[in-house]
């Protein structure tokens, strides 16, 4: 791929301020914190949501439980794909009567979304769900709206963002890439 082809939208640091700041807002918004949860989205929101969790932990002097939810069993578009990759689950904690922050890297169109929220259902009903997302890149396809945004990234349809973190064996960042 050509240089020009990919633009990096946001560095290290830059990753480290939207979620501080995604985590301030989480905290200011639920004032029982007691009842807030963290659930990441496979597989970039769990890297984000153990992230989110640190934070709220030193903010409220609590540790904040955070789960990972596989969803891929639950997308709309389950027959189009020959085998899909199924990533473990975990929520080690009751999901009833709590607030759950659904933490994910991109919101697109709203697709993945809706298929964390029949997921989770699985695993009980919680009081009220957030959803929390590093970037929002528009298109959405489904009546579907971030609670907290860590950037809003316009984008054309023909484009891709691709998120890379330490976790992964790679740096933080995240590029806008032109197909």
């Amino acid at each position: 791929m050509s240089p020009e082809a990919q633009v990096q939208i946001l560095d290290a640091p830059a990753i480290h301020r939207a979620l501080q700041r995604i985590a301030h807002e989480i905290a200011e918004r639920n004032e029982n914190n007691a009842e807030v949860v963290l659930v990441g989205v496979q597989r970039g929101g769990v890297h984000l949501a153990h992230r989110l969790g640190d934070t709220l932990s030193q903010i409220w002097g609590r540790t904040v439980p955070v789960g990972r939810l596989d969803i891929n069993m639950h997308r709309d578009d389950i027959h189009q794909q020959l085998a899909p990759r199924v990533h473990p689950t975990s929520i080690p904690f009751d999901v009833t009567g709590r607030t759950v922050i659904l933490v994910d890297d991109v919101l697109f169109s709203g697709r993945t979304t809706r298929a964390a929220l029949d997921a989770l259902n699985d695993f009980g009903r919680p009081k009220r769900v957030q959803l929390a997302v590093l970037i929002d890149r528009g298109h959405r396809e489904l009546p579907i709206k971030a609670d907290f945004v860590g950037k809003n990234v316009p984008t054309a349809l023909a484009e891709r963002v691709n998120l890379t973190l330490k976790e992964d064996g790679g740096e933080d960042k995240v590029c806008l890439i032109k197909e």
